[in-house]
């Protein structure tokens, strides 16, 4: 039987091939079968062997190459097995029977875990060490266990090291930890598994493919799809004669694509065979959640073969432009090191073993890169995202990347959804056209009697009249036209009515009889999309109503409480490359049978009969801002369903191509249709959309928004929503189909200035394949650019080119960016956006938190980290100009200014607190920074921290570090002990006066660190009589002395930074006085 199967397969892999040579070659293995590649691999492994065999001369051959070719072999072996990627193939799945399987396949485990027991330590240090600055100090700190170059303590050193890898180490762990405990939680979820003797608990993680899984009716989602079972499995008496059956499903390969399924369901046992085909409607992936009754269903794939796990990309590590910046920095310094060093073994002369000296010197002057400079930024991080969740003016943000925070104060391109980001994805009907006329919502009441008169008129000639179709045709009266409207738009869609019972809960009706009682305060409708439903709204507020509805019917009632059932013969779902849905009914009482199709104009435009108005009423309509749909019908005769039935059951069962095949058949019927209305619908902008955009505008944020709207539409929201200013000017992109129309209109677009651009997917694939570069230089200089009728694929796509050709922060916002690319990706958790959401490094619930989100954190982050990272630069280069002063003073000896406790004091316990305070520093206040957002503008230019910001500092330290030295030598008595002493308490003092300049708004736990660190130093004196004559440091002399130096480091800076703020204040100063 298998061996059938297969042959088969080969054969319809050979036919195919014939029929379509440009096939998509990564299809290749669903068409092969198992048996040709096991050839294929067989005729290859038994040729290198058959050459091998003809070659062997004995230990002739091995001594001429022969070693050579066994390593090679054994190496290219071993490297196969590691890197070994299972081939994905279709499979035969048996119902209840996971033994029967051919192949093994993955366990149903989840596991988002980065690391093992194993991998955890040295998977954290690779990613820790990967920074030249952690690298650098691990070599530093190695070097010390070399005698010759052993420099003090040991500890000076490795306490530095050690503490900030243990931060990192435990900070991985906590994260580390989450993630198994989330992964245990998942893979211990219970489900009900279907046995021969009967219902058993399964975890999670124990559910093999073949397995028959009992799914219950769960509460919770809004977003319905309507799901469909193997007909051919419906009509056992009882569950466990699933296991008595002989069935197997048919599936493809494991595939990305969530929106198709291909398969087919096969009973051997019964007398012909059964085969039905399978499709995406008959699937459930995983986490699904089941809103009616009980579902039993068999498992398909598990683990990393499931749609989810292999849409899921493996998160990637964000950095941000700040910590890039200062990495470069970081490299300049380590150049300045070496030239010092260098400097120092000249002046010495190159006397005896010079390079140790110049690798002494090396270790004496490390301190200028700052060891601690990447756990203040991370810990700065925290701190920021943890500001953010708890701003009570943006409730429920929530950061999930604590890398980038900065990233939000740097950003010249944010790229916007339109549905459901900037309006409310809550639909209102607005309009009805015919042709020849038009109602809006002032004029709703107008239909309605329409309504109730062609019912009540049905009603009373019910019996005598003649099916319409045969009737010779005539121009029909206004009131009929809208009745077949309403009926069509009644009938043609995917919603379910559902009844919530007393109790609160929901019980969809079984079956409606004219008697039973239809409420209408606890009718409810479901659909997946919003759009839908609003449709259906309208028809029962005109007085056609959705009743009931079931697989095979569903029931209207009139306006005179009459219910009209229609059976449900077939239904072509809607998809985003169709761009229509389809339905053919056929009615109870007259027996005829109807195709209603509705749909976008692009689509509908070619299928109904010619027409002069549609093409102009969807653009006046899509002005408006409504988002219009074209309904259609064509009735059908017996003979020509029963035609188009078979060829669409036989299309549906093929393997290959089923798609094409399907479509063709369908196609068939969509000709001809007779065009019965246009609806529109509007989509509410959400609460201060404007303001929000204009500020964003103000900001110099360039805003594009990309949405799969028709291009009218988009404009119209566009300009309502204040995208586009009032007085700019809109360039609409015509469209283009080959190279020369895209170099015409581009050329035509390049003479426009200060333009916004509207330009279709269709139009900006053509531009982006022949004129990228171009494109993308024209569309950044415009203030706002438009993409309409976009794919989530192309969305991504922009964000990349954006990021590339420009290299500016680029930020996403919406529920669709499959794939985002983008730095920043801040979603709105609408409706639809939970899953979105969860994949975020920012979630909003609303789009006008994004104003205070950029202009206030994205402000403060930058310039605290910042000011952050450049003055822990300065405590060290400050520390390392004193003993390159001292060096020189002393014959250029190698030997150490401070030793011991007193570097790691300096490090730690002495500035670490004043200098992390600068995280609460803010140079504006919130209100201000909302009120004018044109100081955005100055962030966006990285001023804050440049080389010239840098080079300044290096100023400072070399100034500092010079005068604090010098000073001390001057006034020392004659102990070197005394020199120390002064100097470094002379350098406290400075450091801490120098974070209380920098500071520019003070907060009272900047005030408690200051006061903190100079107490513990204070009291630290006493313990330090080791590096300190603890009798000087209690006289006069020595206090006059630490002050003098003290005022003679600052002061000058102090009056620097007067006159600066008097003569060239900064933008924001102007405001705040």
């Amino acid at each position: 039987k298998a061996q059938y199967r297969k042959s088969r397969g080969e054969g319809n892999g050979l036919r195919y091939q014939v029929e379509d040579e440009s096939s998509h070659l990564d299809e290749m293995p669903l068409m092969m079968s198992e048996e040709g590649f096991e050839n294929d691999e067989s005729d290859y492994h038994t040729l290198p062997r058959a050459r091998i065999s003809q070659r062997r001369r004995g230990l002739e051959w091995f001594i001429c190459g022969g070693w050579k070719f066994l390593c090679t072999s054994c190496s290219d072996w071993l490297i196969n097995i590691c890197r070994r990627k299972k081939d994905l193939k279709a499979r035969t799945v048996w119902l209840g029977c996971p033994e029967k399987c051919e192949e093994k396949y993955p366990k149903n485990a989840i596991k988002n875990q980065k690391y093992n027991i194993f991998t955890f330590i040295p998977g954290v240090l690779y990613e820790q060490f990967k920074f030249f600055l952690n690298l650098y100090f691990l070599v530093v700190s190695c070097s010390q266990f070399v005698p010759a170059l052993k420099i003090g303590y040991l500890y000076t050193y490795w306490a530095p090291l050690g503490f900030v890898l243990t931060v990192t180490v435990v900070r991985e762990a906590v994260d580390e930890f989450r993630r198994y405990k989330r992964d245990k939680e998942m893979n211990s979820q219970l489900y009900s598994k279907l046995t021969v003797r009967g219902k058993v608990q399964v975890k999670s993680s124990d559910i093999q493919v073949g397995d028959l899984i009992i799914v219950e009716k769960l509460d919770g989602e809004t977003d319905w799809k309507l799901k469909v079972a193997v007909s051919c499995t419906q009509r056992l008496p009882a569950l466990g004669d699933l296991f008595s059956i002989n069935a197997y499903v048919y599936a493809q390969k494991p595939q990305l694509d969530i929106h198709s399924f291909e398969g087919t369901f096969t009973r051997e046992d019964s007398d012909p065979a059964v085969h039905e085909s399978l499709s995406i409607e008959n699937t459930l992936w995983a986490s699904t959640v089941v809103a009616s009754g009980t579902v039993i269903g068999v498992v398909i794939y598990t683990g990393k073969e499931t749609r989810s796990v292999m849409n899921t990309s493996n998160p990637k590590n964000k950095v941000g432009l700040l910590d890039l910046e200062l990495n470069q920095l970081t490299k300049a310094l380590f150049l300045a090191l070496v030239a010092l060093s260098v400097v120092m073994v000249t002046l010495q002369g190159f006397v005896g073993p010079w390079y140790r000296n110049l690798f002494r010197f090396l270790l004496l002057f490390s301190y200028i890169i700052p060891i601690s400079l990447r756990v203040n930024l991370d810990m700065g991080k925290a701190a920021y995202g943890w500001m953010i969740m708890k701003d009570d003016n943006i409730p429920g943000t929530v950061v999930r990347t604590s890398t980038i925070p900065e990233e939000l104060g740097r950003l010249v391109y944010l790229l916007t959804d339109k549905t459901g980001t900037l309006t409310q994805n809550e639909m209102i009907f607005k309009r009805l056209h015919l042709g020849t006329v038009s109602y809006g919502t002032d004029t709703m009441d107008e239909i309605q009697s329409h309504i109730i008169n062609s019912y009540s008129q049905q009603q009373c000639s019910r019996g005598g009249m003649k099916p319409q179709s045969s009737a010779p045709k005539v121009r029909k009266s206004v009131s009929s036209r809208i009745h077949e409207a309403v009926k069509a738009i009644a009938l043609c869609h995917n919603v379910t009515p559902v009844y919530e019972s007393r109790a609160g809960v929901s019980a969809e009706t079984e079956y409606a009889e004219v008697d039973q009682d239809f409420s209408d305060e606890n009718r409810t409708y479901q659909a997946s999309s919003p759009d839908e439903v609003a449709l259906v709204q309208w028809t029962e507020s005109v007085g056609l109503t959705l009743v009931n509805r079931d697989l095979t019917s569903m029931q209207l009632k009139t306006p005179g409480g009459h219910i009209l059932t229609y059976y449900i013969l077939q239904i072509f779902p809607f998809t985003s490359e169709s761009k229509r849905m389809g339905i053919i009914v056929r009615d109870e009482s007259s027996g005829e049978i109807t195709f209603y199709m509705k749909g976008a104009d692009v689509a509908m435009s070619t299928i109904v009969q010619y027409n002069d108005w549609l093409e102009e009423e969807c653009g006046n309509m899509a002005r408006e801002g409504l988002r219009t749909l074209v309904v259609a019908k064509k009735s059908l005769t017996e003979e020509q369903y029963q035609d188009f039935e078979s060829r669409y059951n036989q299309a549906k069962l093929s393997i290959h191509d089923r798609n094409l095949k399907v479509a063709a058949v369908v196609e068939s019927l969509e000709r001809e249709m007779e065009l019965l209305c246009l609806t529109g619908v509007e989509d509410q902008l959400q609460a201060d959309v404007r303001p929000t955009l204009e500020m964003l505008r103000n900001a110099g944020i360039k805003i594009w928004m990309l949405t799969g709207d028709k291009l009218e539409t988009a404009t119209c929201i566009a300009k309502s929503s204040h995208l586009v200013s009032r007085n700019q000017d809109i360039h609409i992109f015509r469209p283009v189909a080959t190279r020369g129309e895209a170099h015409l209109e581009l050329n035509a677009f390049r003479r426009k200035h200060d333009c916004a651009l509207v330009i279709s997917g269709d139009s900006l694939e053509v531009c982006l394949k022949y004129y990228e570069h171009e494109f993308v230089e024209l569309a950044c200089q415009c203030p706002a650019v438009v993409c309409c009728r976009c794919s989530p694929t192309q969305k991504a796509h922009i964000v990349k080119l954006l990021q590339h050709h420009t290299g500016k922060r680029t930020c996403a916002i919406g529920n669709s960016w499959h794939n985002p690319h983008s730095k920043i990706c801040s979603k709105c958790n609408q409706q639809e956006g939970k899953q979105a959401s969860l994949a975020a490094d920012f979630s909003i619930t609303q789009f006008k938190h994004i104003g205070r989100l950029l202009m206030v954190h994205g402000r403060n982050s930058y310039k605290r980290s910042a000011a952050l990272g450049q003055f822990v630069m300065h405590r060290g280069l400050i520390i390392s100009t004193m003993q390159a002063v001292f060096s020189s003073v002393f014959y250029f000896a190698s030997v150490p200014l401070y030793q011991g406790f007193l570097m790691v004091g300096y490090a730690t316990i002495y500035t670490m607190f004043p200098v992390f305070s600068l995280v609460l520093d803010q140079d504006v206040k919130p209100e201000m920074a909302l009120l004018y957002p044109e100081l955005y503008k100055d962030l966006t230019k990285g001023r804050s921290l440049s080389f010239k910001t840098f080079l300044i500092w290096v100023l400072i330290s070399i100034y500092q570090g010079g005068i604090l030295m010098y000073g001390a030598l001057l006034l020392f008595e004659s102990e070197f002990v005394h020199v120390v002493a002064i100097s470094f308490t002379a350098l406290i003092l400075t450091e801490l006066l120098m974070v209380a300049l920098t500071i520019r708004t003070w907060h009272w736990l900047m005030v408690v660190a200051e006061f903190l660190s100079l107490g513990c130093y204070v009291a630290s004196l006493a313990f330090l009589n080791e590096y300190f004559d603890v009798a000087f440091i209690t006289t006069v002399t020595f206090l006059w002395k630490v002050s003098a130096i003290t005022v003679v480091s600052c002061l000058p800076l102090y009056i620097l930074k007067y006159l600066k703020r008097k003569f060239s204040p900064p933008s924001y100063s102007k405001l705040t006085s």
